[in-house]
């Protein structure tokens, strides 16, 4: 019996994947968390002592790190239990109370009809390949020549050409025989009452075959090689096949590259405009790229970068076209977001695309774009701030009565609660800087970071039009990125996961998101996790041997004794571990803050650089006011060296 798509899909939905595997294995209770709907256990397809079998309920997909098997809850009950296809739909089917669908013999013969329509698709594809290679597609083999891309790339995506002809892909299909119906049904022809000879839609242009989430061909964008053609780009029209609302280029292999591989963490999927964006990077080796099928983002495509990524990055344009896509994204995702899924935004240099990117600066450059990735909260602030004075008190109860209302939108009570809670933060503490900043100017010659005043009655100090640090300011670690030794607070949180290994497992997605500045503390980070996954270690012992295997020793010992010179005691291996978790805690707080307040005052001495008004300078000096008072609160890690009594004896 052939059982619908849909109805598959909606009895793995209404089924967590853990419900069906849990009646076979014991889940670990150190490794899992289950209210993330994330599950460890050791794997029933091969005998092993420590968990290597991870399974996840948001994407309804197991995976064995061990042995490498695969599958969702279909394919788990006919390999381990030996159920045949439709014993298996229907044993998930009598766990989601959902009846058997009846035969129906129409549907059978649509899906008949569906599944030529494939062929169809497959047909014109290769076409459009062999096209390429042909002597008319001369010109389209130096264009791709031109933009970059390799052979192996073209033949990887299938790379083609439409010949300038009105008739000769509908030929060709014919020859094959495929119907007069199936090509129109396909949308590969331009016809209708008004047009008494069909005609090929696609003509003169390089092709992207579109692929659904099963790798099968549904569409094709064109992209037009004369420089007069009406659209540059060009998708097929709607069909039965390809709803173009509901599907994102390069989507299955996303999701693919997305997951993690051999002990690597899973990578966050990146959205970026077009094909060619899409191709160019997974070239570059960022293989987790999709691109929305020339329209705005659909909550349908968000749902669906969701179900690959819980915090998927759309990557847009620096210009103002770029920006207000993001702010369109912002105000399509506070509705549905929900605990654990939500949105970074990274924002390229103004006149660059990820593919001019890669190719003048390389792949390094559009990484570190991605590393500046914003989380969608710091978005809204800085959209209903960043244009605003907020002088008066009815200006400022205008932003928050704003804020409020755009919280509100939030549909998960959590989210919403959370969300509000931050905003009373950000309100707090933004206008707390306005009103301490306009009190210093009135009482002092000096603005707060030590220059005359030049700027009239503000007591704002600038120089050459950007803003004048302070030399404590510019030694503090909340502002540094890279230096010649690793920063302390850095090195603290990486020695105490070292030395207490089983702190990664209290917030393993915590862990894993974390950013470092120091290349070699990047390098020790991502071994630390390759250790957890491939080793499954237990202790500090246990951490310490993977790590000097692979050839991390030097570095164990540079970064142990810069630990015991700073006497940061918690962050050693004779600390209690409530200590080390506690200490651990306030770092991590002061260290992701401080990224934030980072990342705020780069765009803000962006925005200065370009456009020196007063409200620029202003937010500028706020971020750095916040800076300031955070310093204030460093002193916790140097509480690393205080003793409790329960340990650290000797320091």
């Amino acid at each position: 019996m052939r059982f619908p798509p849909s109805f598959l899909d909606e009895i793995r939905e209404r089924v967590p994947i853990s419900s069906v595997i849990g009646t076979r294995v014991s889940f670990d209770r150190k490794k899992t968390n289950a209210p993330k709907g994330d599950f460890w256990a050791c794997c029933p397809f091969h005998g092993e002592k420590s968990p290597s079998f991870h399974c996840e309920d948001r994407k309804g997909r197991y995976h064995c790190f061990g042995c490498g098997v695969t599958g969702d809850h279909f394919r788990f009950l006919t390999e381990l239990e030996g159920l045949s296809f439709p014993e298996a739909v229907q044993r998930v089917a009598d766990m989601a109370g959902v009846p058997m669908p009846a035969r129906d013999a129409e549907m059978e013969i649509r899906e008949a009809k569906r599944a030529t329509l494939y062929d169809v698709m497959e047909m014109a594809t290769k076409f459009f390949e062999e096209q390429l290679q042909a002597a008319g597609g001369a010109k389209a083999r130096a264009y791709l020549r031109e933009r970059g891309l390799s052979a192996a790339t073209q033949h990887s995506y299938r790379l083609g050409y439409a010949p300038e002809s009105r008739n000769a892909l509908k030929e060709h299909l014919a020859s094959k025989n495929a119907t007069k119906e199936q090509i129109e049904a396909c949308g590969l022809v331009v016809y209708g009452d008004d047009k008494p000879v069909s005609f090929d839609r696609f003509r003169d242009r390089i092709m992207f075959p579109i692929e659904d989430l099963r790798g099968r061909i549904i569409a094709f964008g064109g992209r037009a090689l004369a420089p007069n053609a009406i659209a540059k780009y060009m998708n097929s029209n709607e069909t039965e096949l390809f709803h173009k609302g509901k599907i994102l280029f390069n989507a299955l292999r996303a999701r693919k590259a997305a997951q993690p591989q051999a002990g690597q963490p899973a990578k966050a999927v990146i959205a970026v405009e077009g094909y060619m964006d899409v191709i160019a990077l997974a070239q570059a080796g960022f293989t987790q790229a999709v691109a929305p099928l020339g329209t705005a983002l659909t909550e349908d495509q968000l749902d669906l970068l969701w179900r690959m990524s819980p915090e998927p990055i759309l990557c847009f344009d620096g210009d103002s076209a770029g920006i207000k896509a993001a702010h369109r994204a912002i105000d399509l995702a506070l509705p549905v977001l929900k605990p654990g899924f939500s949105l970074r935004f990274a924002v390229l240099p103004e006149g660059k695309d990820p593919d001019d990117l890669v190719k003048s600066s390389g792949p390094q450059a559009f990484q570190a774009v991605l590393d500046d990735a914003r989380p969608l909260a710091d978005m809204l602030w800085t959209r209903e701030t960043a244009s605003g004075v907020f002088d008066t008190p009815e200006r400022r109860a205008e932003l928050e009565a704003r804020l409020k209302q755009m919280t509100a939108l939030i549909g998960d009570e959590n989210v919403r609660r959370h969300y509000a809670q931050d905003v009373r933060e950000r309100i707090q503490q933004f206008f707390g800087s306005n009103q301490r900043s306009n009190n210093n100017s009135r009482n002092n010659n000096q603005n707060s970071f030590g220059q005359q005043n030049g700027y009239g009655q503000q007591g704002r100090g600038a120089a050459n039009g950007r803003f004048a640090v302070s030399d404590s300011l510019a030694r503090s670690v909340l502002v540094k990125t890279t230096s010649a030794a690793p920063p302390l607070r850095e090195t603290a949180i990486l020695m105490t996961l070292f030395n207490h290994p089983r702190l990664i497992e209290e917030d393993f997605e915590t862990v894993v998101r974390l950013e470092f500045s120091h290349p070699d503390l990047k390098r020790f980070h991502a071994a630390m996790l390759n250790a957890m996954a491939e080793h499954h270690v237990a202790n500090g012992t246990e951490m310490r041997k993977a790590m000097v295997d692979t050839n991390h020793g030097a570095l164990i010992e540079a970064l142990e004794a810069l630990t015991r010179r700073a006497r940061m005691w918690t962050a050693t291996a004779e600390a209690a571990e409530e200590d080390a978790l506690e200490a651990l805690k306030q770092a991590i707080h002061l260290h992701q803050r401080a990224s934030t307040l980072h990342k705020e005052l780069k765009v803000a001495e962006t925005a200065l650089a370009s456009e020196a008004t007063d409200e620029n300078l202003n937010r500028l000096l706020d971020i750095q006011n916040d800076i300031r008072n955070a310093q204030a609160t460093e002193a916790l890690i140097e509480g690393f060296g205080i003793p409790s009594g329960r340990s650290g004896k000797g320091f």
